[in-house]
């Protein structure tokens, strides 16, 4: 299964014959659609694989969506079974461009970026923008940002006896520290 996520990500991404190629297997990738007075809902993924081209700002990242952890196993079945579908759709992706990124002005002080892209999930492809902050350390890249996602842009169907318990707005953050390769 890992050398099939690594195979898709790396054909997300194109023209890495002489690039600068940065990537992560343990980048992490968490979201939150809690709503007061309710449970918390929050899941971790941990192996999310990120793949990051330095000459041109372009990356790409993939998650098998049942590598996401919820505080009790209720939770996360119920996510995997009735929303997410993780039998029908078992990965989510994301592709896309950091704008304006030149790898000359990287350095140790973390800098705003914008990236913009396309995420997959649930079968649903969905131009998505986010803030970035990225900065170069020990030879590493480092880049964390986040953006919302709404369920219901996914074809994701929440049964009406607990839509007030799950936000509308679903706040996706991602943290990564990248290699060079």
């Amino acid at each position: 299964m890992k050398k099939l996520v690594l195979l898709s990500v790396s054909l997300l991404i194109t023209g890495y014959a002489s690039a600068q190629k940065y990537s992560s297997k343990t980048g992490k990738v968490t979201f939150e659609a809690s709503v007061p007075l309710f449970d918390d809902i929050y899941a971790q993924d941990d192996s999310n694989l990120v793949v990051f081209n330095a000459d041109t700002g372009e990356m790409a990242s993939i998650s098998a969506v049942k590598n996401f952890h919820f505080k009790t196993k209720l939770m996360e079945e119920h996510f995997n079974e009735n929303y997410a579908e993780t039998t029908k759709y078992p990965k989510t992706t994301f592709k896309g461009k950091i704008s304006n990124f030149d790898k000359t002005k990287l350095t140790a002080t973390p800098q705003k970026y914008t990236v913009q892209g396309t995420l997959n999930f649930h079968g649903v492809d969905k131009a998505v923008t986010s803030s970035a902050t990225i900065y170069l350390k020990d030879n590493k890249i480092y880049m964390q940002g986040g953006f919302i996602a709404r369920p219901a842009d996914y074809k994701v169907t929440i049964p009406k006896v607990v839509t007030k318990k799950i936000a509308e707005n679903v706040n996706v953050e991602y943290n990564y520290a990248m290699i060079k390769q």
